[in-house]
C-alpha cells in the first residue's frame, strides 16, 4: 500500500523555523515527483514548495514562498520542508503529495497525498 505519513508539526512563535517530514512507504519517493501544500483555515488548499522531480531537479513557480525550501533524502524515503521567518498567515494544514506526473503536483492533482499536519504561527 503506498503511503505518506507527514510529522514535524506543531507550534511556532512569529519568526520561528520548523521542519515537517514526510515518509513514504510502499513506493520509492525518488521515482515520483513531490511537493508540499498547505490549506489555511477557510482557504483552499496552496501549493507552497517547489515541485522536486524524481531527477533531483526542482521546477519552482514564481508564487512559491522564498522562506520555504523543500529536499529529499532518499536513504530514508522522505522528504522534508524546511519553513523559516514563519508568520501567522503560514498557519494550516500541511500536505505532502507525490504523482509519478509532477505536471499533476502543479494542478493541486497528485495521486497520492499524506494525512496532513498541523502548523501554528501565533505570538
Amino acid at each position: 500500500q503506498l503511503q505518506l505519513v507527514e510529522s514535524g508539526g506543531g507550534f511556532v512563535r512569529p519568526g520561528g523555523s520548523l521542519r515537517l517530514s514526510c515518509k513514504a512507504s510502499g513506493f520509492a519517493l525518488n521515482t515520483y515527483a513531490a511537493g508540499w501544500f498547505r490549506q489555511a483555515p477557510g482557504k483552499e488548499r496552496e501549493g507552497v514548495s517547489c515541485v522536486l522531480e524524481s531527477s533531483g531537479t526542482s521546477y519552482c513557480p514564481d508564487s512559491m514562498p522564498g522562506r520555504f525550501t523543500i529536499s529529499r533524502d532518499d536513504a530514508e524515503n522522505t522528504i522534508y520542508l524546511q519553513m523559516s521567518s514563519l508568520q501567522p498567515e503560514d498557519t494550516g494544514v500541511y500536505y505532502c503529495a507525490a504523482d509519478s506526473k509532477p505536471f499533476r503536483l502543479l494542478r493541486d492533482e497528485a495521486e497520492y497525498w499524506g494525512q496532513g499536519t498541523q502548523v501554528t504561527v501565533s505570538s
